[in-house]
């Protein structure tokens, strides 16, 4: 079961069945199913709050995804700032809408083991967003 929730922010537009639909596909390709999976929309206060009580970072981030996988199961957490995906989006001439599909199938990506801490595997997760975002377009 996949929820969307906001916490001090308004829902982004979201066509939630055709999310859902898409994320449990791109699931699938990688050999999974989905479990719980809540995103979190937020802002970036939040965010920071986020990330400086759970992982002692203290800085603004996008997304933060805690993990509750179960072998094949995709089960997690996942709070996503809107104003770092809206900075985002203005930064790389993108809408608002493509990046935060981005954003949201990022996560998922992370929660099917994909990494993204070295330039090697930051290439192969934005490839693999690539390709998930074209099967977006095709639904």
């Amino acid at each position: 079961m996949i929820t969307f929730l906001t916490d001090n922010v308004s829902m982004p537009p979201l066509n939630v069945p055709k999310t859902i639909k898409w994320m449990q596909l791109v699931a699938a390709n990688y050999g999974f199913v989905v479990g719980n999976l809540n995103y979190i929309f937020c802002d970036d206060d939040k965010i920071l709050q986020v990330n400086q009580e759970f992982l002692q970072h203290d800085y603004y981030t996008d997304v933060i995804t805690f993990d509750y996988s179960t072998s094949t199961v995709l089960s997690g957490d996942v709070f996503i700032s809107l104003d770092t995906v809206r900075s985002n989006a203005q930064m790389v001439a993108d809408t608002f809408e493509r990046e935060l599909d981005r954003i949201l199938i990022h996560a998922l990506l992370h929660l099917t083991g994909q990494g993204d801490k070295t330039p090697e595997t930051k290439q192969v997760m934005t490839q693999k967003e690539e390709q998930a975002l074209v099967l977006r377009n095709q639904l």
